[in-house]
């Protein structure tokens, strides 16, 4: 839709098109022109979406710190489970994962091979030895956020602990990857280069994805890919960068019992950091951690 240079502008932000996007659409269709992939305006949060956003982001980084704050062995994946429930409905919020597409808790918690999507329960003890992310994920007032951490339980061999900071590493050299007018696939080399050095495996069937007025938002943000590939990275995306990053092969297998938790085909040991992200004109801003 084109706009006339005085009217309102399509954000909601209540400018004059002129003062708000004008400059910014006529950069992107200048790139769709040479052939990039753009993201639609329905990706890009104006102000008012990205306060809301990161509001919502408070509270999801007091879970995790909460989280680290009491996570130990002997304890039980469902006391984390609880911990999580209580501290983000006592602060007028919502776990996304709860009843999501038929999930049963309020938070994943996946130890040792498995990927991600581990459910909580009683019967699951933490041990020493263990590696273990708890991924967090929060609706206030309509906003969503997003993001996970590693924890390391007692004493954790050096295989496990090199892999749970090298995954950290494929995070941060992920996030240094966004640039404005950039490109998504950017972010995937970096992670993929970095992950590959190490002798490890970047899991392919999940990847990071946009997120703030539903759970699952485009664009899907790959772990693994090529420079200079994938969609123009835009002021006012977000989305959240979390590299799944496997000690053996990338292959995956869904529990047939639950239809949820996702395991290392080969048995070996995995481990995931999740941040979500705002690209801004200057660079990127971590909103969630």
């Amino acid at each position: 839709m084109t706009l006339d240079r005085n009217s309102k502008c399509w954000c909601g932000s209540g400018l004059k098109y002129k003062k708000c996007h004008l400059n910014f659409d006529e950069k992107l269709e200048s790139l769709e022109l040479q052939g990039y992939e753009v993201p639609s305006r329905d990706i890009i949060k104006n102000n008012e979406d990205i306060e809301g956003i990161k509001k919502s982001a408070e509270i999801n980084n007091g879970v995790l710190d909460l989280v680290a704050e009491n996570i130990k062995e002997g304890m039980s994946t469902a006391e984390i489970d609880k911990l999580v429930y209580e501290y983000t409905v006592s602060h007028g919020a919502i776990p996304a994962p709860l009843n999501y597409e038929g999930f049963p808790k309020s938070v994943c918690v996946s130890i040792n091979d498995v990927v991600c999507h581990g459910i909580p329960s009683e019967d699951r003890i933490l041990k020493s030895g263990d590696i273990v992310n708890v991924d967090v994920s929060t609706i206030l007032n309509g906003y969503y956020s997003d993001a996970s951490r590693m924890f390391m339980i007692g004493d954790v061999s050096e295989e496990a602990k090199k892999l749970v900071e090298v995954t950290k590493e494929c995070l941060e050299k992920g996030i240094e990857a966004v640039k404005p007018w950039g490109f998504l696939g950017d972010i995937g080399a970096a992670i993929q280069e970095h992950a590959e050095s190490h002798g490890y495996s970047v899991v392919r069937d999940f990847g990071g994805h946009g997120v703030g007025l539903q759970f699952h938002e485009d664009p899907f943000v790959y772990h693994y890919g090529e420079r200079g590939q994938g969609m123009i990275l835009a002021p006012g995306m977000v989305f959240t960068i979390e590299p799944m990053i496997n000690a053996g092969r990338y292959e995956i297998l869904i529990d047939a019992d639950d239809d949820w938790t996702a395991y290392t085909k080969d048995g070996s040991l995995s481990a995931q950091w999740e941040h979500m992200l705002l690209v801004t004109e200057e660079g990127v801003e971590i909103i969630a951690k």
